[in-house]
């Protein structure tokens, strides 16, 4: 077995001299100002330890992947009712498009487009005033990573609240078929809130970490989801994480993972490690192209493909 921190300085290498970097996201200010040079990459074993490169400690926008801990958080509080307000099936559409939703009665594909994230967090939000339920999901981000400095950043969330219009359009068609029961800008204040919660590649990979061992942190023992759960959500992030690439990511990497369009992208080697990778640049379907790349090159030389070496 090739020594896994001699791996991963390798590829922090590789990729620090790529010319082919992707496009930073531009439909978010805040996140067109983000030096597309940047590569960070952290991965944690079953022991806790860390083998980390580029600028892993250099936190950044997570945007889409903070839908897999909204998810968990979701389920953990309804149950599988959630299934009545959104799929699970991949969607073959861009995460923002409004199209299928006409087609399947204002239900979304999946938890993990746009308008699916939007309707998980109107479930968290159920009850709630728009402070509180935010409060619950950073709450629960110190608890699964063990780290109560996380923080949102508040220039990303107002960066989103001013340009987010096509989210707003989700969110009132939505609310037209009675997917949303709570109010549009109450929910979308929420979403755009933990959609700008900022992290580094090792906060990332050691938040993930429940869903690599059976719903557990390994170091702690603390119970986070049941196995079959934490073994679900890792279905839903094989099928339906990177968008419309879903299929390539699962083709190329082999593993669950979820991207965002901060350039950050989760990703879940059960049993054996938890991932993050971060590079600002984006590819066509707006995932990370080099942490897509840099994942593909990890999996290969430790052989860590779901589907075998």
């Amino acid at each position: 077995m090739p020594d896994l921190k001699t791996v991963v300085a390798e590829i922090a290498e590789e990729m620090k001299t790529r010319p082919d970097r992707g496009q930073v996201a531009t439909y978010i200010p805040e996140l067109a100002r983000v030096d597309p040079d940047q590569f960070g990459i952290a991965v944690i074993d079953a022991n806790g330890e860390v083998a980390a490169g580029g600028d892993a400690d250099v936190a950044f926008s997570i945007q889409s992947v903070s839908k897999v801990f909204t998810l968990t958080l979701a389920l953990g509080k309804i149950g599988d009712r959630l299934w009545r307000h959104v799929g699970r099936e991949p969607s073959g559409s861009a995460f923002n498009s409004i199209v299928q939703l006409e087609y399947e009665q204002g239900i979304p594909r999946n938890p993990f487009i746009n308008a699916g994230a939007i309707a998980v967090t109107d479930q968290i939000l159920a009850g709630h005033e728009p402070r509180e339920a935010l409060g619950e999901i950073l709450r629960f981000m110190h608890f699964i990573a063990d780290d109560t400095s996380i923080t949102i950043d508040e220039k990303v969330a107002a960066s989103e609240r001013r340009t987010g219009f096509r989210n707003v359009a989700l969110a009132n068609y939505m609310k037209s078929f009675g997917v949303l029961q709570n109010p549009v800008d109450f929910t979308l204040g929420v979403y755009f809130h933990h959609c700008s919660i900022a992290m580094s590649c090792r906060q990332l990979a050691m938040a993930g970490r429940f869903l690599a061992w059976r719903g557990k942190n390994p170091t702690t023992g603390h119970s986070v989801v049941n196995p079959e759960r934490a073994r679900r959500i890792n279905a839903i992030m094989l099928t339906c994480g990177h968008y419309d690439g879903s299929g390539e990511f699962a083709y190329r990497v082999g593993l669950p993972g979820k991207s965002g369009v901060g350039g950050g992208i989760l990703a879940i080697a059960p049993g054996t490690a938890s991932i993050a990778v971060w590079a600002p640049g984006l590819d066509a379907v707006g995932n990370s192209h080099l942490g897509r790349i840099a994942l593909e090159t990890l999996t290969k030389r430790m052989g860590w493909s779901i589907f075998g070496e």
